[in-house]
């Protein structure tokens, strides 16, 4: 077996420079051709987005930090039975939207945000506002964790501590190449990137992955079944208690609040949703159920695989794959990787941006007209189309602003969190996901249930924020598992008792 391979900085460089350049040109091959300067076109793609593309930029956007590293990291640690868990909730975290997504549609066929969806629902502000803030920090903390991740990973192959220049440097480059593209054709770009980065994940999966496993051998995979400290049940009770519950409620509650799955809900065209999202889910399992096997070669006392001190645990799949295979494999791999981190970086920037344009930025009544109307195919006067225009560009720079503003943001709390002695993704991933759940039952119950009141929305959503948040991030500190699994279970519960408990006494207008 080879030993961990370390890069130059030169090719290092040359690999991120390389990828960028490719992502650039595909985008300008098959988006920026049109010249697109709609809003409509950069924040929901016109709404002509078809179910296959759609459905890969949905699997290609969940294919993140998480589900290339912590998928890994679980069967590592915990065996069959971990990543079952991380496997099967992640998949319904996206079939989900196969009820959600034709249901917000055909309440709200213009829409862009679930957030603008709260305040037209309910006409009250201040529950619209409340959403905003848990809508926003999950696309900070897409960026956040992405650019951890990314630093972790090129910082590993570098042989460097991740808090030197070197690293960070990378990391600013991991950040500017999606932010280049998506500045110039917005969600499309997204879409267009997202396919070809799939396909590249995909491509590079079945090629390593087999080969890794072969040269292992197939007992090295028996005998990490169960992981370091895991089983090989997938009904484990101790690891359904501890591991599923939170990850299943973390998971589902991430994609519910996540503005980047509600834009493509708007963006996909109406007939295509249900089958775009089941696909997504089903192109996104491949992934975790592949990059398992390396948890499980890496768990096999006889292969005896540790990261280097001082490096995110869950990078342990790069590790595997130094020591099996050969160097230009490693660049294919991290490549790889690189595709999974920049799907979502790009989607999150997006979906920033269309929070911002929509449930942030002030509009006249005439403006708002104006756009419903066009949305709508009705034709324009010519001192309508100028106004037209005039607000496309504002709002166009209010967009591309909020992407630099998110991603320079995202870049310094990623720094931030790589000085926190002891904190890795795993917990980053648990903590923004507790913030999700949050409003998670009341997004959910918005869609189904006409009597919902907003002040059990708001009161709900603002305990379990105040209480059920702290209670989590503490329980995580002691490292205790009964109360790591109460404080999750209390942040859905509490926001359904308030729901519940102060129904509206008349149907909401909708």
């Amino acid at each position: 077996m080879n030993p961990l391979v370390t890069l130059s900085i030169g090719s290092t460089y040359l690999l991120l420079l390389g990828f960028g350049i490719f992502m650039l040109l595909a985008t300008y091959l098959f988006a920026w051709w049109q010249k697109s300067t709609s809003v409509e076109n950069f924040l929901v793609a016109e709404r002509r987005v078809n179910w296959f593309l759609g459905g890969s930029s949905i699997a290609a956007s969940w294919i993140w930090a998480p589900a290339v590293f912590v998928s890994t990291l679980f069967a590592y640690q915990y065996g069959l039975a971990g990543l079952f868990w991380f496997t099967v909730p992640n998949m319904a975290a996206l079939a989900i939207f196969a009820l959600l997504a034709p249901r917000i549609r055909k309440k709200m066929p213009y829409g862009y945000t679930l957030p603008q969806w709260i305040r037209h629902k309910f006409h009250d502000e201040s529950v619209h506002k409340l959403y905003l803030y848990p809508f926003f920090f999950y696309q900070l903390m897409s960026i956040t964790v992405q650019l951890y991740a990314g630093g972790n990973l090129l910082a590993l192959l570098l042989g460097i501590p991740v808090y030197q220049a070197t690293a960070v440097v990378t990391i600013a480059m991991l950040a500017a190449i999606p932010l280049i593209y998506s500045l110039v054709s917005g969600l499309e770009s997204s879409v267009i990137t997202d396919f070809l980065q799939l396909a590249f994940i995909i491509i590079a999966l079945i090629i390593l992955i087999p080969w890794a496993v072969s040269i292992a051998g197939i007992d090295s995979i028996r005998a990490g079944l169960s992981g370091l400290s895991g089983s090989k049940n997938i009904f484990d009770p101790s690891i359904a208690f501890s591991l599923g519950i939170v990850t299943s409620i973390g998971l589902i509650a991430g994609s519910v609040s996540d503005q980047q799955y509600w834009q493509r809900a708007f963006a996909i065209k109406e007939g295509h949703l249900r089958k775009a999202f089941v696909f997504g889910a089903l192109a996104f399992g491949l992934v975790p159920i592949l990059l398992g096997f390396l948890g499980f070669i890496g768990a096999d006392p006889s292969f005896a695989a540790t990261v280097p001190s001082g490096v995110d645990t869950s990078l342990i799949g790069v590790v595997v794959v130094g020591r099996l295979l050969p160097l230009w494999t490693v660049f294919f791999f991290v490549l790889m990787l690189l595709c999974a981190l920049s799907s979502t970086l790009d989607s999150g920037m997006n979906a920033a941006a269309s929070l911002w344009t929509t449930d942030v930025m002030k509009y006249t009544k005439e403006e708002r007209d104006l756009m419903l109307n066009y949305e709508k195919g009705q034709k324009l006067s010519d001192r309508e189309k100028l106004q037209k225009h005039l607000l496309d560009m504002r709002r166009l720079s209010g967009a591309r602003n909020t992407m630099v503003w998110l991603t320079i943001t995202g870049f310094l709390v990623a720094l931030a969190v790589i000085y926190i002695p002891g904190f890795e993704l795993k917990q980053l991933w648990w903590v923004f996901n507790t913030v999700a759940a949050c409003v998670m039952v009341p997004t959910i119950l918005s869609l189904y249930w006409e009597r919902l009141n907003p002040k059990g929305v708001f009161w709900g959503v603002l305990v379990a924020f105040f209480i059920g948040l702290p209670l989590f991030i503490y329980s995580n500190i002691i490292d205790k598992p009964v109360w790591i699994v109460s404080s999750a279970l209390f942040v859905v519960l509490i926001t359904l008792v308030f729901c519940l408990a102060w129904p509206e006494k008349r149907n909401v207008r909708t």
